[in-house]
């Protein structure tokens, strides 16, 4: 349905909902965080969605940028990670893998948001209105899925290896943390050889018939 877009009309309609899903995603982490005993993020100011707090060049700009003027198919990015310290949990494991979670489920609900607002452009009969609202809301569905999505991949760093973490014995996990160092660039080789739309393209087409059907798309 985008396909039609100029360059610009496309980082127009997709800019707001790459941002905030972004920022949210990493404040939802810090505001669980806190919720379990630690403050590092709030003290740093990080508990803000003011998006200059936590834009990082690379992953928040450029590579989002890159992959939406090279019409890529999709668009994924990261924000500077906020910062918390499971020292201070009561349970470190445990609460670290809530903590986790709390990002993806940011990005469901924002696109539930989302679909919420493009379920509005589809009733409003001004196309002048209907059709930012629907575009809009058309990418801030994808761009929470696809970061949700990416983001429960038990993959050291990401959310899904804080939250297999959690379940697994002391030493198996010191072993699988380890691949931390790695874990970029098994994500670069999954994406280069195709491996990650091979993992991801079922589950995100079923996610995004949920909420395109909720959108009334």
């Amino acid at each position: 349905m985008m396909d039609g877009l100029t360059v610009v009309q496309r980082i127009v309609v997709w800019i707001l909902p790459v941002i905030f899903a972004i920022t949210v995603h990493e404040v939802a982490h810090g505001w669980v965080a806190k919720k379990y005993g630690d403050n590092t993020a709030s003290m740093l100011g990080r508990l803000t969605l003011n998006p200059v707090k936590h834009v990082d060049m690379l992953g928040t700009l450029i590579i989002p940028g890159l992959l939406l003027i090279s019409s890529a198919g999709f668009i994924f990015g990261w924000a500077k990670p906020v910062p918390v310290d499971p020292r201070n949990f009561k349970n470190p494991r445990k609460d670290m893998a809530i903590v986790a979670l709390a990002g993806p489920v940011s990005n469901l609900l924002m696109a539930l948001c989302w679909a919420l607002l493009a379920r509005l452009g589809v009733i409003i009969e001004i196309e002048a209105v209907s059709l930012p609202l629907i575009y809009t809301g058309m990418a801030g569905i994808s761009i929470n899925l696809v970061l949700a999505l990416i983001n429960l991949i038990p993959i050291p760093p990401l959310d899904g290896s804080r939250i297999v973490t959690g379940f697994l014995p002391n030493r198996l996990a010191w072993q699988y943390n380890k691949l931390e160092r790695f874990g970029f660039i098994i994500l670069i080789a999954l994406l280069y050889t195709g491996g990650l739309s091979y993992m991801l393209g079922y589950p995100m087409y079923f996610a995004q018939s949920i909420f395109f059907n909720i959108a009334g798309i």
